[in-house]
């Protein structure tokens, strides 16, 4: 009985990690295993249940009805052995099992990751899922635990948590730039500049500003180029390109070290809060909360990137 719990454990992981990646390569890797393994665990769980789980091409994995079906009682099963896992550690006090986060893909990787190392290295029985999106993941249906959310953190009936930070922007440009083109003092000198524009869903977003009379307000800018990467748009502004208005998460260090330098068209103190949050039905349990106090820690009350007096790097 034993071996053949084991075995099914192992073809339901095999399966899982197979579609969550898109291909046995991708699973091995998460597992551990060579990629003949987890294709053979995966053929020997669809021998037993007597239907096909997965198609199969040359280029990649994708579930067919019935595995779309399957995957998402999977992920419920292993959600429920991390709840038992994770209620017999609330007991004991510790902080292990596996936490699957999921980050915004340019704030996860340059504010939310230092933050989750310095948790691993204090806890070295939790083992960490993390995934990068932009997506608004659905944290229920898709097994997670985590996520950290930047701006409007979305409809909360099933979710709970808190506020760790505010987000706000400045325009800002490299000073090669400002000394060839001059230093924009109001927003109608934008007309006469290069703007970079962030896309979202393929359209520029507006920059917000504020008003003489002190209100915030949108502009849309005629956007010389567009990038839907922040990362790729803070280097172009470093690069010479033109104006960004950019997060200061996203370029302090560069305002620091003089790459870029901020114009004098006054933005808001606050354009968006950052969040952590997860399911609202679970207990928090000691890994969640392990890291939920460290983000706490790190980013309040005020984050590095805002702290006049410090460095920008996130301990």
């Amino acid at each position: 009985m034993a071996r053949t719990l084991h075995s099914h454990l192992q073809g339901i992981s095999a399966f899982v990690h197979s579609v969550e990646t898109g291909s046995f390569t991708g699973a091995a890797l998460r597992m551990g295993v060579s990629k003949s393994a987890t294709g053979k665990s995966v053929a020997r769980l669809e021998e037993r249940l007597g239907i096909r789980l997965l198609n199969r091409t040359t280029r990649s994995l994708s579930p067919t009805a019935e595995g779309h079906l399957y995957y998402q009682s999977c992920l419920k099963v292993l959600d429920e052995l991390n709840a038992a896992e994770s209620l017999l550690a609330s007991r004991k006090g510790t902080v292990s099992g596996t936490l699957r986060v999921n980050l915004p893909v340019s704030f996860g990787r340059l504010c939310a990751m230092p933050v989750l190392m310095t948790v691993t290295d204090r806890n070295p029985d939790l083992d960490l899922d993390i995934s990068f999106t932009d997506r608004r993941v659905d944290l229920v249906e898709e097994g997670i635990d985590l996520v950290v959310r930047v701006g409007d953190p979305g409809d909360q009936v099933n979710l709970t948590g808190r506020r760790i930070g505010t987000q706000h922007s400045v325009i800002c440009a490299a000073p090669a730039y400002l000394e060839r083109r001059g230093h924009p003092a109001s927003p109608a000198d934008l007309d006469r500049h290069d703007c970079l524009a962030f896309a979202k869903d393929g359209r520029p977003l507006p920059w917000t500003i504020i008003d003489p009379d002190g209100a915030p307000r949108p502009i849309a800018i005629r956007p010389r180029h567009t990038v839907s990467h922040g990362e790729a748009l803070r280097d172009a502004a470093v690069n010479g390109l033109g104006l960004a208005c950019l997060t200061t998460w996203l370029a302090a260090e560069d305002i620091r070290m003089g790459r870029l330098e901020v114009v004098a068209i006054p933005t808001p103190a606050e354009d968006g809060p950052i969040s952590v949050l997860w399911p609202r039905s679970r207990d928090l349990s000691p890994k969640v909360r392990a890291v939920v106090d460290a983000l706490v820690a790190a980013f309040l009350p005020v984050p590095p990137w805002d702290r006049p007096d410090g460095d920008g790097r996130i301990a």
